[in-house]
């Protein structure tokens, strides 16, 4: 499988390895073994030949810059859809219609190109999985976590649980098999179970919904309200997540709307 424009050749941190390398290699076959960062196009090749002294330092600094940005975003996406596969098989199943339902998930939230890619890398992961068995997949899964947890930023957590929840949630109901497997996974993460309490309360409209948006019960005083929407706002700010491209920072804008939102909600009601 070739590298495509969505997951392209380097796959940052995970390139040292570990259980996330482990099912990279796998999964990604020829190109993972030849190091990932082998996709040299004239889109994405920065060279200092020929350059005038001047320049080439810049040139190889936005090279490493590039490469950073490219790093970062690939292993975040590689990430989404390793869990992916294990909250979707977390009712002991893969039917027809939630491969469906993740193929339109991923052609909203990342475009066409997605698709296919995703598709393909989720199978893979699903052979493997069936392969190793479901205890041993677990751990492995558990594994992958924690050593996401060890290199990604606390706000790019929230994006790819956030994600997560949008994929159990794709099919309009989520079973309480897959809350309790994002419930571990959100533990794993370095996560707390309120940061999972709030995103599943995210779309729902009533007021005491609103408040478990926010992390806080209706008998908070107006200056809790006002604090926690503060901390709110902080982890949710699609800037927080801008490096990993700007599909990734719209589902971010929607989800940081729905948190204005709610807190639109509850000043209304107290008349803030």
């Amino acid at each position: 499988m070739a590298a495509g424009k969505w997951i392209g050749g380097f796959l940052g941190f995970i390139m040292g390895g570990g259980p996330l390398g482990a099912l990279a290699g796998f999964v990604l076959g020829a190109l993972f073994d030849a190091g990932l960062d082998s996709v040299n196009t004239a889109d994405n090749t920065y060279s200092t030949h020929n350059a005038h002294d001047g320049y080439s330092g810049n040139r190889q600094d936005t090279y490493q810059q590039h490469r950073a940005y490219e790093g970062e975003r690939n292993s975040f996406l590689f990430s989404l859809l390793v869990l992916a596969s294990y909250i979707i098989r977390a009712d002991g199943r893969i039917m027809h219609s939630e491969m469906e339902l993740v193929r339109q998930f991923l052609r909203q939230n990342f475009g066409e190109a997605a698709v296919r890619q995703g598709e393909q890398i989720l199978l893979r992961l699903f052979e493997e999985a069936k392969r190793m068995g479901s205890y041993e997949y677990g751990d492995t899964i558990r594994k992958c976590c924690q050593q996401i947890a060890a290199n990604m930023a606390y706000e790019q957590r929230l994006q790819l649980l956030d994600f997560l929840l949008m994929i159990a949630k794709a099919d309009g109901h989520v079973a309480d098999s897959e809350v309790d497997a994002l419930k571990e996974v959100a533990q794993q993460l370095g996560l707390s179970a309120a940061d999972l309490d709030s995103m599943l309360n995210l779309e729902k409209k009533d007021l005491e919904s609103a408040y478990r948006v926010l992390g806080i019960a209706p008998t908070a005083t107006d200056a809790e309200v006002k604090d926690a929407y503060r901390k709110m706002a902080l982890r949710h700010h699609p800037d927080r997540v801008a490096t990993l491209g700007e599909d990734v920072k719209k589902a971010a804008e929607r989800k940081f709307q729905e948190i204005n939102d709610a807190k639109e909600r509850i000043y209304k009601a107290r008349g803030l």
